[in-house]
């Protein structure tokens, strides 16, 4: 047993010898791995392991951020082993890239209507249609301290009759985990999740036919029927249409009249080839139709030079994911839209 802060606790032995707390104040902003003896869910206590980015160590409080965007707050007292391991993981499959490359990416095929920067910093708008598309997108310096450069975001947003809202990633090298913290300590609120996934495109191509899909530069009437977002405005069809290369995927319906079973919408970008809005009619699921549907917009990409994919899912949509992992992607990282407060 060992001591601290007047308790004792045990100490865990390695095949290396005891653990050792490795970390000092001067790794914040590193990853690290840390272990800490908990009193508070056990009888008799716990040991509890944490992994995320050291975002701070002030009065002897150690601020975690993990790569779901949790922040852990960490007593110094109660740490057991703590060491600084690598950035991010290393990918075993799926294309390599860069979280700013993906987040460029992933911009550019979800296009606002109205931008403006503010130094490195995109500010972003689309009179309210979906959050991607009417937050800041932070990659870089905004050329102002932090505060002075929310301020601004704020009144942006403001003078639009917009909430402001960031958009943040986590749990990739290169991550905002950082900024997340200081997000949190201001009081900005994280009010949505998701994950950005990626893959090789020719799989995608390869798991079904595309049987009886049709391809379009332009959502009709009829592929808007099936979009779950209704009453769809003339920004959101802006929003939709915009992007280097855009197809829009339709399964037609049983009969005339009827909503198409599925539909898709995949934007082609140098190599990459980002897939959204597949939706299949309810009653039609589990029928391989989002495969068919993926796998001709996923042709379409190969012929246009396209060789890497990716999309956006939500952490909650295990049918999603369900498909996407037997469609061979991955997740990359997680990203967050956090909502200044007050909701202005």
């Amino acid at each position: 047993m060992i001591r601290t802060g007047g308790v004792n606790r045990p100490v865990e032995i390695s095949g290396a010898g005891r653990l050792k707390v490795r970390i000092t104040t001067a790794d914040v902003g590193k990853r690290v791995s840390v272990r800490r003896w908990t009193e508070d869910d056990a009888p008799g206590g716990r040991f509890t392991d944490t992994v995320g980015v050291l975002t701070s160590w002030d009065d002897g409080v150690l601020l975690i951020t993990r790569k779901t965007g949790e922040t852990v707050r960490i007593g110094e007292s109660s740490l057991v082993a703590g060491k600084v391991v690598p950035s991010a993981p290393a990918r075993r499959r799926g294309p390599a890239a860069s979280y700013e490359e993906l987040a460029r990416v992933a911009s550019r095929g979800w296009r606002p209507v109205e931008s403006e920067r503010l130094g490195e910093w995109e500010l972003r708008a689309a009179s309210g249609f979906t959050r991607r598309a009417n937050s800041v997108l932070p990659l870089g310096d905004p050329g102002l301290p932090l505060d002075d450069a929310l301020t601004a975001v704020r009144r942006w947003y403001g003078d639009r009759g917009l909430p402001a809202y960031l958009q943040t990633a986590t749990g990739a090298e290169g991550t905002q985990e950082a900024l997340c913290a200081e997000l949190a300590r201001r009081g900005w609120t994280r009010e949505v999740s998701a994950e950005l996934w990626t893959g090789n495109l020719a799989p995608v191509a390869d798991r079904a036919e595309g049987a009886g899909v049709t391809l379009s530069r332009t959502a009709d009437e009829a592929w808007l029927a099936r979009y779950q977002r209704k009453g769809v405005s003339g920004v959101a069809l802006e929003v939709l249409g915009a992007g280097p290369s855009v197809w829009f995927a339709t399964v037609p319906g049983a009969g005339a009249g009827e909503p198409p079973a599925a539909i898709g919408r995949c934007v082609v970008d140098g190599r990459w080839a980002g897939f959204a809005a597949v939706e299949v009619d309810p009653a039609l699921r589990r029928r391989g139709l989002a495969r068919e549907v993926m796998a001709a917009l996923a042709r379409r990409a190969l012929a246009e030079g396209a060789s890497a994919a990716w999309l956006q899912v939500e952490t909650d949509n295990a049918v999603a994911r369900a498909l996407y992992t037997g469609l061979g992607f991955a997740a990359h990282h997680a990203y967050h839209h956090y909502r200044a407060p007050g909701g202005a």
